[in-house]
C-alpha cells in the first residue's frame, strides 16, 4: 500500500510524468491537477491482444479526424488501472502511411465515461486479478483538445513515459528484494538441520552473498539511471539495463528465500509464494527481457562504431 499512501502508484505516477511533459494548460488543469491532488485515478491504454506488445509500431487501434473531434476504434488489453479510472491515455494510429513507423501513432486523453469506452473484463493472471482490463473502443469521440502532445508523437511520448515508469517499478521491486533477503537471513540463522544452522552451511552463505551483491548492483543501477534522467542526459541504455537486472534479481532472490524456507516458503503461510507469483510478470512488463537485451546490444554496437569505445553504452562513467 506504500505507493498509494504517497500517491506514487502505477499507472498514475507514470501518467503524471507524461502529462507534466506533454499536456497543454487545459489538460494540466483538467487532468494532471486532479492526479496530483489524489482526487482522480487514470489508466494507460497501449497494449493490444492481436499484435506484439513489445512493438508499438504495430498498433491497430485507429483515431480518425471528423470535424472538431477524433474518433477512436480499437481493442486493448492490460490497460492497467482502468477499473476506477477517470480517464485513459490511449495510444492510437493516426498516420498509418507515415514514412517513419514510429510517427504513426498519437496519444489521446479519453474520459472513461465517454460513450463507446467499454471494459470487457479484468484479465486474470497467475497472480490473480490486478486491474489490467481488456477494453473495446467503439466510435469513441473526443475533442481535438484531447490530443496529448503532437500528432504522430505517440511513440516518443511512450518512451518518455516508460523511462521513469520502469525505474518506478524497479524501486518497488528493490523493496521486495530486501524483504526476501531479510527473510532468508532470518530463517537461515534460526533453522537447525544436519548438525548446524543453515546459516553455517556454505551453500546457504553463497545464496546470501549472491543476493547481497545483486541487490547492491541493482540499487546503484537505479540511482545512476535516475540521475541521468534528472540531469537531462541520454538514459535509454541505463534504464534498460536496470529494468532487466532488477527484474531478474527479484526473481532469483525470492526463489532463494523460498528454497531456504523449504516447504514453509512454498506454502502461503509466508508472503514468499505471493511475491513469486507477482515477480514473474516483472520480466515481461514494460518490455520483455529479450527486447531490452536486444536494445542494449544495439546501443553497445552503436557506441563502439561511433567512437571506438563502449564506454557510453556502459554508463559513460569516468572509470
Amino acid at each position: 500500500m506504500g505507493p498509494y499512501i504517497i500517491n506514487a502508484q502505477a499507472p498514475d505516477e507514470g501518467n503524471m510524468h507524461t502529462l507534466y511533459h506533454f499536456a497543454t494548460d487545459y489538460q494540466r488543469e483538467h487532468f494532471l491537477q486532479p492526479l496530483l491532488d489524489g482526487t482522480a485515478r487514470s489508466c494507460f491504454s497501449m497494449t493490444e491482444p492481436d499484435v506484439a506488445g513489445s512493438d508499438p509500431t504495430l498498433i491497430q487501434t485507429s483515431a480518425v479526424e471528423e470535424g472538431d473531434e477524433w474518433v477512436i476504434n480499437g481493442h486493448k488489453w492490460f490497460t492497467s488501472g482502468a477499473e476506477g479510472a477517470d480517464f485513459a491515455i490511449v495510444i492510437a494510429r493516426t498516420d498509418p502511411d507515415a514514412e517513419i513507423p514510429q510517427a504513426r501513432n498519437s496519444a489521446f486523453i479519453v474520459p472513461t465515461n465517454t460513450p463507446g469506452f467499454e471494459i470487457i473484463r479484468d484479465v486474470e493472471t497467475m497472480g490473480g486479478r490486478h486491474n489490467h482490463p481488456e477494453i473495446k473502443y467503439t466510435n469513441v469521440r473526443v475533442p481535438k483538445t484531447h490530443l496529448l502532445g503532437e500528432r504522430g508523437g505517440g511513440h516518443k511520448l511512450g518512451q518518455v513515459r516508460l523511462g521513469p515508469a520502469r525505474l518506478a517499478h524497479c524501486m518497488r521491486w528493490l523493496g521486495q528484494i530486501e524483504m526476501a533477503l531479510e527473510m532468508l537471513v532470518d530463517r537461515a540463522q534460526k533453522r537447525f538441520s544436519h548438525g548446524s544452522y543453515l546459516s553455517e552451511k556454505q551453500s546457504i552463505q553463497w545464496m546470501m552473498s549472491d543476493s547481497a551483491m545483486e541487490l547492491y548492483a541493482s540499487k546503484l543501477m537505479v540511482l545512476h539511471a535516475a540521475y541521468k534522467i534528472e540531469q537531462g542526459l541520454e538514459f535509454k541504455q541505463e534504464v534498460s539495463m536496470a529494468k532487466h537486472h532488477v527484474a531478474n534479481t527479484l526473481w532469483r532472490v525470492i526463489d532463494r528465500a523460498m528454497q531456504v524456507h523449504g516447504a514453509l516458503g512454498y506454502s502461503t503461510d509466508t508472503p514468499l509464494a505471493g511475491m513469486m507469483q507477482q515477480a514473474r510478470w516483472a520480466r515481461l512488463a514494460d518490455g520483455a527481457d529479450e527486447v531490452h537485451q536486444m536494445r542494449i546490444a544495439e546501443l553497445l554496437m552503436r557506441a563502439y562504431n561511433e567512437d571506438g569505445s563502449i564506454n557510453q553504452a556502459v554508463g559513460g562513467l569516468p572509470l
